[in-house]
Order: structure tokens, then C-alpha cells, then sequence
């Protein structure tokens, strides 16, 4: 941890101006733009200082959102999704507008209802270089591509791997409607036992299939 400066203090909290919300060392806040017209920033208090003129400064480190990371925003990235930076800065602690969550991608696909404050990290990410912790995921679908769980995929009653409807020539729509799915591969085994299949919205952070890697796919 950084050392505290000279007439500085470290402290235990903070209560975000015009709320009851506390906010300590280790929390997840929502950071107030420049530009107001942009989503608030997102950031992992890691100490809270106080000057002696009761002026409150925060260290931060900063989320990325995948539309401000050097490859940009991809097809799998969620709505909700955010990196992990090792860019580090200090804030005034007024800037901060409230609290917010961000769970790991196991966790947050085994939500039942993601709020306005719930994000999720997957990756950890170097701002200077655009490198990516872990370089490599599961994926899934003949597109080959990790999992968005924004996005609604089917199983296949045979090899258990998901699928984006869009990718096996189906709305959305029909997809719900589904009783069965077999994928083109097993659908030509015709003695298969064909257990209930299942669809899902929100499919978990584990599974089977290959691997993704960000070096392969990072543009020019």
C-alpha cells in the first residue's frame, strides 16, 4: 500500500456527500465524469486520506469498461462487464456518486436479478500495453467465442455444449419454444437417448469447450 503523505491521515471512511453510504478501503464506487454525458467511472477504493483541512482524497484503481481498453468493445464483452486495471490514480472523494458491486463472472452468472450497481470482472487488464489476465478462455458455440451472459444459448442434449441460437439458424424466440435441441453434429445419431434439454440466459462461468486467447484476436 502507499505511504501516506506528509499532513495527510489515513482514514477508516467516508460518507458519500448527500447519502448514508459509507465507503472503506476494498469497496467499489461510481466516480464522476468530466464529461457528464459519459457513464460514471468505476473504481476499487484501495485507501481513503484526509488532509488537515478535512479535504478527503481517495487512491484508487481504476475498472476499464471494454470499449476504453486498447482491442475495444467484442462481441462476447457483456454490458456489464469490466477489467481490472494496474492503472492507479488519487480522487477527490467527492467525485465519488455512490457504490456499486463488482462480482466475480462465476458469481454474477448465478444471479437471479442483476441491478443497476452489479457489474463483473473476468479479466485483469495492463493499460499500458493492453495485455489481459488470463490471455486465454473457454469457449463456446461453432462461432467459437467466449461467453456473453447477456446473451441466451441452448444446449445440446447430446454433447452438452451451448449455442447461440443466431449460430444454429434460430430467433431468439424459437429458441425459447424449444422442447429439444441436438446440434447438427449429434443430430445424426439417431439411437441417441435424448434427455429434457434446457436453454439458458445465463450460462455458467464454467464449462467445456476450447480456448479463446485475446493476443489472437487483438487489432492492429
Amino acid at each position: 500500500m502507499a505511504k501516506t503523505r506528509p499532513g495527510r491521515k489515513d482514514v477508516d471512511s467516508y460518507t458519500i456527500r448527500g447519502t448514508s453510504k459509507i465507503v472503506r478501503a476494498g469497496d467499489c464506487v461510481l466516480m464522476r465524469p468530466s464529461d457528464t454525458s459519459k457513464p460514471p467511472y468505476v473504481a476499487r477504493v484501495e485507501k481513503i486520506e484526509q488532509d488537515n483541512r478535512s479535504n478527503v482524497k481517495v487512491r484508487v484503481r481504476w475498472y476499464y469498461r471494454p470499449e476504453e481498453s486498447i482491442g475495444g468493445r467484442r462481441q462476447f464483452h457483456g454490458a456489464k462487464e469490466l477489467f481490472l486495471s494496474d492503472h492507479y490514480d488519487v480522487q477527490s472523494a467527492h467525485t465519488i456518486e455512490g457504490k456499486c458491486v463488482v462480482h466475480s463472472f462465476k458469481n454474477y452468472t448465478k444471479l437471479e436479478n442483476v441491478g443497476a450497481e452489479d457489474y463483473y470482472c473476468r479479466f485483469e487488464y495492463k493499460a499500458a500495453t493492453g495485455a489481459f489476465t488470463p490471455d486465454r478462455v473457454a469457449v463456446y458455440c461453432k462461432c467459437e467465442m467466449p461467453y456473453n451472459p447477456d446473451d441466451l444459448m441452448v444446449q445440446c442434449e447430446g454433447c452438452k455444449d451451448w449455442y447461440h441460437p443466431a449460430c444454429m439458424g434460430m430467433t431468439i424466440e424459437e429458441a425459447k419454444k424449444l422442447d429439444h435441441f441436438v446440434c447438427s453434429e449429434c443430430s445424426s445419431d439417431d439411437d441417441m437417448k435424448k434427455p429434457q434439454a434446457t436453454f439458458s440466459a445465463s450460462l455458467g462461468a464454467d464449462g467445456k469447450g476450447g480456448e479463446w486467447g485475446h493476443t489472437s484476436m487483438k487489432k492492429n
